[in-house]
C-alpha cells in the first residue's frame, strides 16, 4: 500500500511539472510569435512611408509628416435628402466617432517621443514632426495605412494686368457676363448665404467686403466661428521671418492680397459704384490657409476641417450649424512641390466629406494651360470638386487656363465642370484698393457667387449639392472650340476646354426657382418617364411626358453614390451616353408636383 501510494505521489509532481513545462512552452511559443509579427511590422514600415519623406528625413532629421490611419468613417448612410444642417451634423459625428476610436495608438507613440501633433477628423489623420525613428514605430502600426510627407507649396501667382485706383466703375465686366446684375434685379442678391473662403487671408476691414463680414453687425465684431488662422509658423521658403499678420491671427488678416482679392469677386460691394461681388448680400467667414502665399497640405486641409464645423477662436467647441454652403479654394498643390499620387487621397477625402456635409467645394481649375490634361493638382483634379476655367470678355478661353482630361491619376474624368470670367477681373485689395488680376483663382470666386444666388432664389437647395452642380452646368452657355482632348471633342459640349460651358447666372436661377416645391397643385399632370433599352450598354433614349417644370433627373449606384445628373427642360426624347459607366445596376429619381419618380436601369458590358 505504502508502495502504492509512492508511485501516485510520483506521477502527480511529474504530471505537475510537465504541465508546467507546456505552460512554459506555451509561453515562449507564444512571445516568439509576437516577436516574428512585430518584425514583419518592422520590416515592412517602409512600405508605408513616402519615398519623399525617407529621403527628407535621412537629410534632415526632424521632418513634417501626415499619418494617415486606416479606417476612415462611413458615410454612405448620409441622408440624402436631409437639410443641410442635418447633414452637416450626421458628418461631423461620424469623422468625430472614427478618429477618437482609431488614434489611440498613434497618439501614445506621439506622446512617448514628446512629439508636437495636431489630430484631424475631416480625414482620419494625425499631423506630427519627427525623426526617422518616430516614423518608423508610427508606420510599424496596424492601424496606420500611410505616412506622407506634407510638403510647402506655393500659391499660383495671377498675374496683375492693372494697378486700377479706387474709382466708380460700376458693375463690373465678369457681373454683367454671367447676368448676375440681372439676377439682382429679380431680388436675389445672396441674401441668407454664407460664403467661405480659404486663401492668404482677407483684409476684413476693407470697405467693400467689411459689412458683408459674418462677424460684423455694424458696430462691433465677433470673430468667434466667421475666422480661424491655420499658420502656425513662419514658413522657411520666406527669407523675411517678419509676417505682417503675424501667427494665429485672432482677426482676419491677409499677408499676400490674393484672398482679399477672391472675397471681394465673391460678395464685394463698398455702396460707393465698385460693385465688384457677384453676391452682394451673401455672409462670409474665412479661414487663413497660405502663409505669403505658401501653404502645405496640412494647412489646407486644417481650413476644410474648420468649414466642415466652425469653431471658436480658441479652436474649441465645433459647431456644424455654422458651416458656410459654399467655399472657394483658388490654390493648388501641384506635383513637383510634393503633392503626388501617393498622397492626393489626403485632400480627396476631405473635398468628399465637405460635399457629403452639404458644403460646395469650388476650386480653380489651374493656370498650366493651354495644352489637354494640364487640369493635374488637388483640388482641381477630384470628382466632388467643382472645378472652374477661365473665359474672358469675348468668352474665349484664357492661354493659361487649365484643360482636361485628368489623367495624373489616371481617371480620365471631365474637367473643368464650367468655366467662367477670369481674366483682367477688377476686385478689392489690401490698403482699401483695387486691382485687376488674370488667373482661374479669379473665375472660381465668380462661380461661388452663382452658388449664393441660386440658394437665395430657391432655399431648398441648401446643402443639397449636386442639384446645385448639375444646375450650374446644365444652364452654362455652351462653348466649342477646334481643340480636342482625347475622347472629349471640342466641338461637343462638354468638352475639356470650356467643360459644360461658361456659367449663366439668370438661366441658373431660373432653373432653381423651377425646382421650388409646389404641394398646392392638385391638379398638375402626371408624369413619365421611359428608358430604353434596359438593360443598356452606352447609350440611353429617355422619354418625358407631362413635364409640368423644369425637373432634375438624377442617377445613383448601387452604393448610394450620385453618378449623374441632368436638368430636363420639356417633354420629348433625350439621348445619354452612359458609355463611362461601370457595368452594373443603377437607380434614378426625378422630383414632380405628384411626387418622386424613381426606377432601376441596369448597365451591361
Amino acid at each position: 500500500m505504502i508502495f502504492d501510494n509512492l508511485i501516485l505521489r510520483a506521477k502527480a509532481y511529474f504530471c505537475k511539472k510537465l504541465k508546467g513545462m507546456k505552460k512554459s512552452i506555451s509561453l515562449i511559443v507564444l512571445a516568439l510569435a509576437a516577436i516574428s509579427w512585430q518584425n514583419v511590422g518592422l520590416e515592412n514600415w517602409k512600405d508605408k512611408v513616402a519615398p519623399a519623406l525617407l529621403e527628407k528625413a535621412n537629410r534632415n532629421g526632424s521632418v513634417s509628416f501626415i499619418v494617415l490611419l486606416e479606417e476612415q468613417a462611413d458615410l454612405s448612410q448620409t441622408p440624402r435628402a436631409a437639410s443641410k444642417e442635418e447633414k452637416g451634423q450626421y458628418v461631423f459625428q461620424k469623422l468625430q466617432e472614427t478618429a477618437a476610436r482609431s488614434q489611440q495608438a498613434a497618439i501614445r507613440i506621439l506622446k512617448e517621443h514628446q512629439a508636437p501633433y495636431q489630430a484631424f477628423y475631416i480625414i482620419n489623420a494625425l499631423h506630427s514632426r519627427g525623426d526617422l525613428t518616430l516614423i518608423q514605430r508610427l508606420a510599424a502600426l496596424e492601424e496606420v495605412k500611410a505616412i506622407q510627407d506634407n510638403p510647402e507649396v506655393l500659391i499660383e501667382k495671377p498675374v496683375k494686368t492693372e494697378a486700377a485706383e479706387i474709382s466708380n466703375r460700376s458693375v463690373e465686366w465678369g457681373i454683367s457676363k454671367i447676368g448676375a446684375d440681372q439676377v439682382w434685379e429679380m431680388g436675389f442678391r445672396g441674401q441668407g448665404v454664407v460664403v467661405g473662403g480659404q486663401d492668404t487671408g482677407f483684409e476684413w476691414e476693407h470697405p467693400a467686403i467689411q459689412n458683408k463680414y459674418r462677424g460684423w453687425d455694424g458696430e462691433q465684431a465677433d470673430h468667434n466661428y466667421n475666422w480661424h488662422d491655420a499658420i502656425h509658423e513662419i514658413n522657411p521658403l520666406n527669407n523675411d521671418a517678419n509676417n505682417p499678420c503675424g501667427l494665429n491671427s485672432p482677426i482676419p488678416c491677409d499677408d499676400h492680397n490674393h484672398g482679399t482679392h477672391t472675397m471681394g469677386t465673391m460678395v464685394g460691394d463698398d455702396g460707393m459704384g465698385n460693385q465688384i461681388g457677384v453676391a452682394p448680400d451673401a455672409r462670409w467667414v474665412a479661414c487663413r490657409n497660405m502663409e505669403r502665399g505658401w501653404g502645405s497640405p496640412a494647412s489646407y486641409i486644417e481650413c476644410f476641417e474648420w468649414f466642415l464645423a466652425p469653431t471658436d477662436l480658441n479652436g474649441e467647441n465645433p459647431d456644424p450649424t455654422q458651416a458656410p454652403h459654399v467655399i472657394n479654394n483658388s490654390w493648388s498643390c501641384p506635383e513637383i512641390e510634393g503633392c503626388n499620387p501617393d498622397n492626393f487621397e489626403l485632400m480627396q477625402l476631405a473635398v468628399d466629406h465637405l460635399k457629403t456635409a452639404g458644403v460646395v467645394v469650388v476650386v480653380s481649375a489651374g493656370n498650366n494651360g493651354s495644352e489637354c490634361s494640364t487640369v493635374n493638382t488637388p483640388s482641381a483634379i477630384f470628382e466632388n470638386s467643382f472645378s472652374v476655367g477661365a473665359t474672358n470678355i469675348t468668352d474665349a478661353i484664357a492661354g493659361f487656363s487649365s484643360r482636361g482630361p485628368v489623367l495624373v491619376d489616371g481617371s480620365g474624368r471631365l474637367k473643368p465642370n464650367v468655366s467662367a470670367p477670369g481674366v483682367d477681373v477688377r476686385s478689392c485689395i489690401r490698403g482699401g484698393g483695387y486691382a485687376s488680376f488674370s488667373g482661374t483663382s479669379m473665375a472660381g470666386p465668380h462661380t461661388v457667387g452663382l452658388v449664393a444666388l441660386l440658394i437665395s432664389a430657391n432655399p431648398e437647395l441648401a446643402g443639397q449639392v449636386e442639384t446645385i452642380e448639375s444646375i450650374i452646368e446644365q444652364t452654362a452657355a455652351s462653348m466649342t472650340t477646334d481643340q480636342d482632348c482625347a475622347d472629349f471633342l471640342g466641338a461637343q459640349v462638354p468638352n475639356a476646354v470650356f467643360g459644360y460651358g461658361r456659367i449663366d447666372a439668370v438661366a441658373a436661377v431660373e432653373a432653381a426657382l423651377a425646382l421650388i416645391s409646389d404641394t398646392d397643385d392638385a391638379q398638375a399632370a402626371t408624369v413619365s418617364l421611359e428608358m430604353l433599352p434596359n438593360p443598356a450598354q452606352s447609350y440611353l433614349r429617355i422619354a418625358v411626358k407631362g413635364l409640368d417644370a423644369p425637373r432634375l433627373l438624377s442617377f445613383y449606384n448601387a452604393a448610394g453614390q450620385m453618378v449623374e445628373s441632368r436638368l430636363i427642360a420639356s417633354d420629348g426624347n433625350m439621348e445619354w451616353n452612359i458609355s463611362r459607366w461601370p457595368a452594373g445596376i443603377y437607380f434614378y429619381q426625378m422630383p414632380t408636383a405628384q411626387g418622386l419618380l424613381s426606377g432601376r436601369l441596369v448597365k451591361g458590358e
